[in-house]
């Protein structure tokens, strides 16, 4: 019974981070224009 208590309050306060997250929206900033450049090791 123990267990079933520990895993919905971990169930609610996963769900209510959830909604705290969603409740504050995007951010309000925006991705850099450049690309990531990344390199490709060479095979041997």
């Amino acid at each position: 019974m123990r267990a079933l208590i520990a895993a919905a309050t971990g169930l609610a306060l996963a769900f209510a981070l959830v909604l705290a997250m969603t409740a504050m929206g995007t951010p309000t900033g925006r991705t850099s224009p450049k690309p990531l450049l990344t390199t490709v090791p060479s095979h041997p």
